[in-house]
């Protein structure tokens, strides 16, 4: 970002003026209803308001006006991620119902993490270009909390419903009372009771959950017995102007919701590749789908304690999030170590394995169906669940659309304009359009290109608001010392060094030096990851006192059946780690 355009925000950015007039100049816009690029565009901004888009030389700029030179970038609608959830963390204790460990960290814990951190996971999002949710799941006490962040209009917009309506409730989400996440429904009478208590807390839509349980050849069976309290909840959801999600990932159930009136299918098929009458069913019935092709994968990662984080991931993630999935090495250690290797088992053995990439085909077929059949596609990452982090998840599911068959122009739309159809706000974002919301990103490449470039953010922009992209996730000692133990036990040498200064210190306690600079850290740590592939470092306990963090460590890996007891003092300045202290 250069000098002019930094100072013009800035100032922006601290006045938070509702009324000043923006012109981006001479910049490309990324046409996503006509899936086309127009070079030497004028964007013109009033406010939260886009209130042209022209070429330039149809623009003449009064004098001292706010001028972004956009000449060489390419303006994209802010994206939406279509598939979140804020009462699951991503992390490792965040469903017990699929990983207990409890016992480690109580689901209470949880519970309040994902009320604490919402504003920073929705930070996130934004520093990613990523300028609204929709949340297809939450509980009351969320609702609250959406309403309480509104009024912070440089945080991405929220679409929420309450807790999920399902055919069948996990005994560990039970009685939470406002913190639950699901709702049982055992009968038509439940179906009105069940949406009318949610409308008191304003949801945008309702959400159910149809799932069978049981004998796999009573599937039929069980699908038309549940289907009369299915069709209930989404005629009573509809007789309140309410649209209705779906949580089916099998044929039979997907097919039986959407001839009952269901709006949004929040997966894609998974256990059959879909006929073409199914696809014309849902596009007749203009039915939006979020294929979440990564999340299931990340799960069995997981359990096969195989899950790696790339740098992006690493840097951009909550750090107490992802740092919890690392814990899954020295938790082998635990009295939890026959079940966790138990799973280990399971997801290396070659039948499972089979299964899983059989399953993983068919998700892909079927999305490429859909997409060639004219189906409504809205990238969803289902972010919250075990191993799929808030935010740095996206760009995965975007590229396993890509992997699909989608083709670039397509994988754009389904992440700006169709998910503003989901609950018909396609008329207020989406699209650079004069009339709707100044949401969007430059950025200093072209996405069509390639995916990656939408990692190459220059500006964003939310309610005609600047994004400080450098301080909009705050940064703390804490967080810098996590960061950088994460990128450590993932033997990740770039993300390691990220939070150092560049004149970094590291000293053996109190004052011997060892060593100085970022470089100097690269060559050392760059050859302890090569050489230790079985390194992990264990946090036994944790001191934050002001711009400093004292760790006690326990580090395994550097010689069989040994661990190594040490002390890291890590002293922050400007953001950055500028000094270590080790006590061996």
């Amino acid at each position: 970002m250069n000098k002019k355009l930094r100072i013009i925000l800035v100032a922006l950015f601290c006045t938070g003026s509702v009324h000043a007039q923006i012109y981006i100049q001479n910049v490309t816009v990324a046409d996503v209803v006509h899936k086309k690029m127009i070079p030497g565009q004028t964007v013109i901004m009033t406010g939260k308001t886009i209130t042209a888009v022209k070429p330039s030389k149809q623009i003449k700029i009064p004098q001292n006006s706010h001028v972004i030179n956009g000449e060489g970038k390419f303006l994209i609608p802010g994206m939406t991620d279509s598939h979140v959830h804020f009462f699951q963390s991503g992390g490792l204790y965040t469903r017990p119902d699929a990983l207990d460990l409890r016992k480690h960290v109580p689901y209470e814990k949880e519970i309040s993490w994902s009320h604490s951190h919402m504003e920073d996971l929705m930070q996130r999002y934004l520093k990613m270009g990523i300028t609204s949710v929709i949340d297809p799941g939450a509980t009351y006490n969320l609702l609250k909390l959406r309403d309480s962040l509104k009024v912070n209009d440089r945080l991405p917009s929220v679409y929420m419903s309450g807790p999920l309506i399902t055919t069948y409730e996990p005994e560990v989400f039970k009685n939470l009372n406002k913190n639950e996440p699901f709702r049982l429904l055992t009968s038509i009478d439940d179906a009105k009771k069940l949406v009318q208590e949610q409308i008191p807390y304003k949801p945008d839509f309702i959400k159910i959950w149809y799932i069978i349980t049981g004998d796999p050849g009573q599937k039929k069976e069980q699908t038309k017995k549940l289907e009369p309290t299915i069709k209930a909840v989404i005629d009573e959801a509809h007789r309140n102007n309410l649209k209705v999600a779906i949580h089916a990932t099998e044929r039979l159930t997907a097919e039986t919701a959407v001839l009952n009136g269901a709006d949004f299918l929040v997966h894609n098929i998974e256990d059959e590749i879909v006929s073409d009458d199914f696809v014309k069913l849902l596009k007749s019935k203009k039915v939006i789908v979020s294929p979440t092709l990564t999340v299931m994968d990340n799960y069995y990662d997981t359990y096969g304690q195989k899950k790696v984080y790339n740098t992006y991931e690493l840097e951009n993630s909550n750090p107490e999030s992802i740092g919890s999935m690392y814990d899954l090495k020295h938790l082998t250690q635990t009295s939890d170590s026959a079940m966790l290797y138990k799973r280990k088992v399971r997801f290396s053995d070659p039948k499972v394995k089979a299964y899983i990439s059989k399953t993983d085909s068919i998700r892909k077929v079927n999305l490429k169906k859909l997409a060639d059949g004219g189906v409504m596609l809205a990238a969803g990452t289902d972010a919250g669940n075990i191993g799929t982090q808030h935010a740095s998840s996206f760009l995965a599911e975007l590229k396993a659309m890509k992997e699909s068959g989608m083709n670039e122009w397509q994988i754009l739309q389904s992440a700006t304009i169709i998910p503003a159809k989901i609950l018909n706000k396609d008329n207020e974002y989406g699209s650079i359009e004069a009339g709707k919301t100044a949401d969007f990103v430059l950025l200093n490449a072209n996405p069509i290109d390639h995916l990656d470039n939408l990692t190459k953010i220059d500006l964003v922009m939310k309610n005609g608001l600047p994004v400080d992209l450098a301080k909009i996730v705050k940064v703390t000692p804490e967080s810098l010392a996590q960061q950088q133990l994460n990128a450590y036990n993932a033997r990740n040498i770039d993300a390691f060094l990220e939070p150092y200064a560049d004149d970094v210190e590291l000293y053996q306690f109190p004052g011997k030096l060892i060593s100085k600079g970022k470089e100097a850290m690269r060559k050392t740590y760059s050859a302890m990851f090569e050489k230790y592939p079985d390194l992990h470092c264990e946090i036994k306990q944790r001191i934050v006192n002001l711009n400093s963090v004292i760790d006690k460590e326990s580090v395994s890996g550097l010689r069989p059946g040994v661990k190594t007891e040490a002390t890291a003092i890590y002293e922050i300045k400007n953001d950055k780690i500028s000094k270590v202290y080790f006590i061996y």
